[in-house]
């Protein structure tokens, strides 16, 4: 068994690109579950469909749902209050970990955190996974949070400071991107489009819709 967890940014991405389709035909042959966690749901689905601009969108990801192409954390046998709980403590341990003027600055959503926690969780049950997240900053804060600080500080534009001691211990995650998983389906034959340049049209819909990818990574995904 393995999982892919999606983060709200990745499934919005796809939607707003008409992509999602991708997402169901990827499934057929990804010998795992595609997973949303509560938090997750109620930024793409529950919130969007009281809003009439993305209700469009959010009945889309409420399909995938729906007909089992993104399922619940509970499909892996995951208490959903334990996972509350582990989203909570990861919110309140980043969000105080760094700080402008000593002052505790909200770098984090709920939704990605309980990624992160549901990641936790898999690993501990040796449950192979993945989390889709177009995010710079929480892949930076788990990847490499001794970069956090530069980054941090060049958005904000005022110095900031991390505790990285506060921080230990939060790896051990693996991440993928929105371009990363349409470069999957693009090479598996899944996007129904022809021509030359899809693959680069592909890539660079995702950036303008929100993934944090720099243009040497997409040249470096052109070239594989």
């Amino acid at each position: 068994m393995k999982a892919l967890i999606f983060d709200s940014g990745p499934l919005i991405n796809l939607s707003m690109n008409g992509l999602l389709y991708i997402l169901e035909e990827l499934k057929k042959t990804f010998k795992g579950k595609f997973i949303i966690t509560e938090q997750v749901k109620r930024e793409v689905i529950d919130t969007p469909l009281s809003i009439e601009r993305f209700e469009l969108g959010a009945i889309r990801i409420q399909n995938l749902l729906t007909y089992g192409i993104l399922e619940m954390p509970s499909s892996l046998g995951i208490d959903e209050n334990k996972l509350r709980n582990d989203t909570k403590k990861l919110v309140d341990t980043v969000n105080h970990s760094v700080r402008i003027k000593s002052e505790p600055i909200h770098i984090v959503s709920d939704a990605e955190m309980s990624c992160l926690a549901l990641s936790a969780e898999l690993n501990e049950k040796n449950i192979d996974n993945l989390i889709a997240i177009d995010e710079r900053t929480t892949r930076v804060l788990f990847e490499s949070p001794e970069n956090l600080e530069k980054l941090m500080t060049e958005k904000f534009h005022q110095p900031v400071k991390v505790d990285l001691q506060n921080l230990r211990g939060l790896k051990d995650h693996k991440f993928i991107r929105s371009p990363e998983i349409v470069y999957v389906a693009y090479k598996k034959g899944l996007v129904h489009l022809e021509g030359k340049k899809v693959l680069e049209a592909l890539i660079f819909a995702t950036k303008f819709k929100g993934s944090a990818i720099s243009f040497d990574e997409i040249n470096e995904l052109k070239k594989l």
